[in-house]
This record gives structure tokens, sequence and C-alpha cells, in this order.
């Protein structure tokens, strides 16, 4: 994936992981919260790796 696909999935990864815990919360569904948090930590980590992608690119064009 590019840095743009990355942080995209992350963001939506994140957002989705959020739903799902508040839903489990509300329902009292552990394993669905902790599903969503487990999908929100995916996310964060797709965020983080478009970052360095992008990072690594510019450092790469201005050499």
């Amino acid at each position: 994936m590019g840095s743009a696909s990355d942080k995209i999935s992350g963001a939506a990864n994140q957002a989705a992981g959020k739903i799902k815990q508040a839903a489990g919360r509300a329902t009292d569904n552990e394993r669905l919260e902790a599903e969503g948090k487990g999908q929100e930590v995916k996310g964060k980590v797709q965020s983080t790796a478009g970052k360095a992608k992008a990072a690594t690119k510019d450092a790469v064009d201005r050499l």
C-alpha cells in the first residue's frame, strides 16, 4: 500500500474500532469490545506506517 492509502485505512480502522468498542460496552459484549480495541490498534499501526512511508519518500526525494 502507498502512504496515503495506509493513512486512510488506518483512520477507517481506528473509527470502526472505536464504534465496536462502544457497542460492546453498551451491550456488555466483551468480545466485541476487545475486537474493537484490536481494530483500533491495527488502525494506529497502519497510520504510523503511512506516515513513515511518506517521510521516507520525502527524504529520498530531497536527495
